[in-house]
């Protein structure tokens, strides 16, 4: 217990993932048999730890404190070629795809958000029975190696506390979705920024804009929040079926993006609304709307408030329209039945993303912020290659490692 309890609090790790038990200096040796515990604080979780020969992905994880961490990973195998992609968390994707020879190694670093529930001693976030399981809501800090043959020689991390966190508020086209087939953009948005900003995404399945207030979820990430960071608001989708009183695009909708608004701004934060991904809904080849009178809501408190807005409703109307009515469905969860494992239906889903789609609609958001000339396009990293949603980019030429966990039922919301 004593050794969880210094891991917990410690502020900086090294890890030599190589296998040797002799580690290189500074750094905590991890062997296969480095398995995960709360006693030790670290070591291979969740799937069996790599195999001399092995091409399966594994995951790491240490016990840290709820904060931001510099994570470096240091990629590659001095007795093979790799081919590796880091994820965190609840599958959010910083590094992708990179090969290294034989003996070759490449660093790579970025900054990865840690949360739990916990928001002080007599609250928690109400979070729903399907996220207990889930990697972002608990007590660990947990790095994925995927890829057609993942190799990590080395992990350092190390807590920061002066760079910009960015408070994602959102639904199921915002969540980090834990298992395939199912993404969104705000776990695929962290790959195209450099360490100098960090994504916290406290989105969840079938929240709306007063049920992640009334869980407690918007209080956890004000808990957190500093003058200098951003919160960004994608809502509607859920918002448009509360049929009670004062419930509406002008009604209860307007007055909680407020509160979001007001909350922020009083703590030195930056607020950015964001309209509704649009839903597949062809006729006759174009996209009918679905949100009636939520975008226009959205824009009018963007207006009022002056509040930068991205109208993610009219980008991914170009996407979906851009890629037709058959491709479209390459960017959503439509597979035939068997195509997952325990899948014995049809999947056809208009409204949640698979990796692809949720990997180009991050790149609308990020077309948006540079329309907007928002300061956060200063931390796009180099290799960014711009983006218009009229063009997409191939299906065919988009490689995403599955990760080795599935989920047949599909998230709350539509």
């Amino acid at each position: 217990m004593l050794m969880a309890a210094l891991c917990c609090q410690a502020q900086e790790f090294s890890f030599d993932l190589t296998g040797n038990r002799r580690a290189a200096e500074g750094c905590t040796a991890i062997t296969e048999t480095s398995v995960y515990t709360d006693e030790t604080g670290y070591g291979y979780d969740l799937q069996p730890a790599p195999g001399k020969k092995s091409t399966a992905p594994y995951f790491f994880s240490v016990k840290v404190p709820d904060g931001n961490y510099h994570v470096t990973v240091t990629l590659g195998s001095k007795k093979r070629a790799a081919n590796t992609s880091v994820r965190g968390e609840s599958r959010r994707l910083f590094v992708e795809n990179v090969a290294t020879k034989k003996g070759e190694l490449k660093e790579y670093t970025f900054t990865i958000n840690k949360r739990n529930p916990v928001i002080n001693e007599k609250e928690s976030v109400k979070i729903k029975p399907r996220e207990k399981s889930k990697l972002n809501w608990d007590n660990k800090l947990t790095l994925e190696f995927n890829g057609d043959a993942p190799a990590c020689a080395r992990i350092d991390i190390k807590r920061v506390e002066d760079v910009p966190t960015i408070f994602l508020c959102g639904n199921s086209t915002v969540v980090d979705q834990d298992n395939e087939p199912w993404a969104s953009w705000g776990q695929m948005i962290p790959r195209f920024f450099t360490d100098k900003v960090c994504f916290a995404n406290y989105a969840e399945s079938g929240e709306s804009s007063n049920t992640f207030i009334g869980a407690g979820r918007l209080k956890k990430a004000l808990s957190q929040m500093k003058a200098g960071d951003y919160i960004f608001m994608e809502f509607g989708h859920n918002d448009e079926k509360q049929k009670r009183p004062g419930c509406g695009a002008w009604g209860h909708f307007i007055y909680n993006l407020k509160i979001y608004i007001d909350e922020a701004r009083a703590r030195g934060a930056h607020p950015v609304l964001v309209t509704p991904t649009q839903r597949r809904n062809f006729k006759n080849g174009k996209l009918v709307d679905t949100h009636g009178e939520f975008p226009d809501a959205v824009k009018f408190l963007a207006e009022k408030t002056g509040t930068p807005l991205i109208d993610l409703q009219q980008m991914t109307t170009v996407l979906y329209e851009a890629l037709g009515v058959e491709d479209s469905k390459k960017a959503l969860v439509h597979y035939p039945a068997g195509t997952w494992p325990g899948q014995t239906k049809d999947f056809a889903d208009n409204t949640h993303f698979n990796p692809y789609g949720a990997y180009q609609i991050a790149k609308c958001v990020i077309e948006g912020l540079k329309k907007l000339e928002h300061p956060l396009v200063q931390y796009l990293r180099e290799d960014y290659p711009g983006y218009d949603p009229a063009k997409p980019d191939s299906f065919d030429s988009f490689k995403w490692n599955n990760s080795p966990f599935t989920e047949i039922e599909k998230p709350d919301g539509n």
